[in-house]
């Protein structure tokens, strides 16, 4: 088949596949009408009407995050590497492990690693303290003998100084001292001798006196010649007592000048001396003493560290054989951990393990929280303690309440690196304990931010904003007008009306319908543009359909009620706004929100 051909056939095709495509369009629009008739009720011409009333607004602030456990242990193997496996790598073999993903209770055994290294390692080391201790001990012996002995020996040095001080003083004493007892025993001396001088001069005397009666006598006859010897003889005695008197005082006075002149400062010298030497002598005993317990002090030091050290050796194997067995902390499920970039674990019976590495996670399922991210626009909204509402994906009809546990501080790794949009890690807490539930699992968070009592509300898709500037359009009997609003805080469904809208008022739900026939004109695609014109019907096709797409989202999906009012209450007075034309999750906006309601309203935003 050639080109020509393929061209005819084309064109033979164009005409009844366009009228086909125009007659599908009609009959979805046909269809979309008639939902949005039975949906919202009486409106005027084509226009979706909603009544304005007072009501409460939440402000909620709602964002998708997963699940994880509030406590997440991990569990890594802390035993020092003491051999070598096949490869050459240090670790510690896993003779027990208990399976992946298998629940657990607190105490249950999970992991148990090779012990016998770490067994011999000990009993070396057990003998090895046992010689620090002996030798700690005899150092500590000695130090407290050398502390006795130098307390002993510098007592006597300082009893030596006393009494050397003592014994100078004494000698010296004018009163009492031993030099004044010495000079005053002489001079008793000397007085005694001088007595006996007298006494033995005074027989001498009386032998003289005696001699001559009897020598006359002698010569008259009357006395014999012995008597005159026996007198003789007394008289030489009593000379001779005098004559030895007198030597003794002589010898006495000769003594006392010695003393005087050489003895006394003799014997002054050898006493200041000896003071000075028992001086010299306490401070030799008190250094050697110093010096020496020095010495023992630093032996004992050294046993002492020596000790301290080998004990430490001792307590850690005896720590290192204590966890070969990993006990569960607390209840819950078993994770291994992961390594390698396909994935595949490498945690299993008879692999190594090194220190400090992962061997697996243990959360505890009964207690669960979402983490998520917070655009940067409703940062200053959210703070811990805001009370939260989570709906997970996998139990939809379930709800659970919780709170805003944390919010960081800088924005996320993802966020500041992968474009200009900034998003902020958040953890919301789940209360109390829950079943079922699994990490990993999506949820949606809503976080209630405010409520906002008795005000006028109306559906974000009511709104328009263009250059700063917000309106909407407003129903006056049969025509519709546009009007002028100022808007304050929102949710995802409502906008606060401050000035521009009184109670009971209508307005238009689908105000970009008017837009667009305000703004589109005869607008053609110029031929500069490389494509042909469109033709009329499709274009009035498409647009009926875009309206029909438009009804079909309006339609109200599960139980959720028709007409819901802000705080999720029903309305009879108007139809129920869209979901999903609130403010832009996670730093974008839906083509759909653009399309339906122009710049979106962030939520809660003043």
């Amino acid at each position: 088949m050639n080109l020509t051909r393929i061209t005819g056939l084309f064109q033979r095709l164009r005409l009844p596949v366009l009228v086909t495509v125009i007659v599908a369009a009609v009959g979805v629009l046909a269809v979309a009408v008639w939902s949005m008739t039975k949906d919202y009720g009486d409106k005027g011409g084509e226009f979706v009407l909603y009544r304005v009333a007072n009501s409460d607004l939440p402000i909620v602030v709602t964002e998708r995050g997963n699940l994880e456990a509030q406590l997440d242990t991990p569990i890594r193997c802390e035993v020092e590497s003491l051999t070598r496996d096949s490869s050459g790598n240090y670790g510690t073999q896993i003779i027990f492990i208990v399976p992946n993903g298998s629940a657990v209770k607190e105490g249950d055994l999970l992991v148990e690693l090779d012990s016998a290294a770490l067994r011999e390692k000990l009993d070396s080391q057990i003998l090895s303290h046992q010689k620090a201790v002996s030798a700690y001990t005899q150092a500590n012996a000695k130090y407290d003998n050398q502390i006795l002995m130098n307390q002993t020996n510098e007592a006597e040095a300082e009893l030596k100084v006393k009494l050397a001080k003592l014994e100078h003083e004494m000698y010296l004493d004018k009163d009492k001292g031993t030099y004044r007892l010495a000079v005053d025993e002489i001079e008793r001396d000397i007085s005694d001798q001088t007595n006996i001088i007298l006494e033995k001069e005074a027989q001498a005397k009386l032998a003289q006196i005696e001699m001559a009666g009897i020598r006359k006598l002698f010569n008259l006859g009357y006395r014999s010649t012995t008597d005159l010897e026996e007198v003789r003889l007394k008289l030489m005695q009593a000379q001779d007592a005098v004559a030895s008197a007198t030597n003794n005082v002589n010898s006495a006075k000769a003594k006392q000048g010695k003393l005087q002149s050489y003895e006394r400062d003799m014997q002054e010298l050898s006493l200041a001396g000896a003071v000075e030497t028992a001086i010299r002598q306490e401070k030799q005993v008190k250094n050697n003493s110093t010096s020496q317990l020095a010495q023992v002090e630093a032996t004992k030091i050294e046993a002492e560290s020596w000790e301290a050290k080998e004990k430490e050796r001792l307590n850690n194997y005896q720590d290192q054989l204590t966890k070969c067995k990993i006990f569960a902390p607390h209840g819950g499920m078993v994770v291994y951990a992961r390594e390698g970039r396909d994935g595949a674990t490498e945690i299993a019976e008879g692999v190594n393990v090194r220190e400090r590495q992962r061997i697996m996670s243990l959360p505890d399922l009964s207690r669960m929280q979402v983490k998520t991210q917070v655009h940067e626009a409703v940062l200053d909204q959210v703070r811990p303690g805001l009370p939260a509402t989570i709906r997970v994906d996998a139990f939809p009809d379930q709800v659970y309440y919780g709170f805003m546990y944390e919010v960081a501080v800088v924005p996320s790794s993802s966020g500041w690196y992968s474009s200009g949009v900034k998003t902020y890690d958040c953890v919301v807490r789940i209360d109390g304990e829950v079943t079922n539930l699994k990490p990993g699992m999506t949820a949606v968070v809503e976080i209630h931010v405010d409520r906002l009592k008795g005000i006028l509300t109306v559906p974000v898709q009511a709104i328009i904003q263009r250059d700063r500037e917000n309106w909407c359009y407003v129903q006056a009997g049969s025509q519709v007008g546009k009007r002028t609003v100022k808007i304050g805080r929102s949710n995802d469904k409502f906008v606060e009306i401050q000035e521009g809208l009184v109670q009971g008022e209508n307005i238009v739900l689908n105000p970009m319908s008017i837009l667009e026939k305000t703004e589109s004109g005869d607008k053609t695609i110029s031929p500069e543009s490389g494509a042909p014109e469109m033709p009329d019907a499709v274009a009035e096709s498409m647009k009926r359909q875009h309206a029909a797409t438009l009804a079909e989202n309006r339609k109200p999906k599960g139980d959720e009620p028709v007409g819901e009012s802000p705080d999720g209450e029903m309305r009879k007075d108007g139809p129920r706004p869209e979901r999903g034309m609130g403010p832009p999750r996670k730093g974008g906006r839906r083509k759909s929100d653009e399309a339906a309601a122009g710049p979106s309203i962030q939520a809660g935003g003043g």
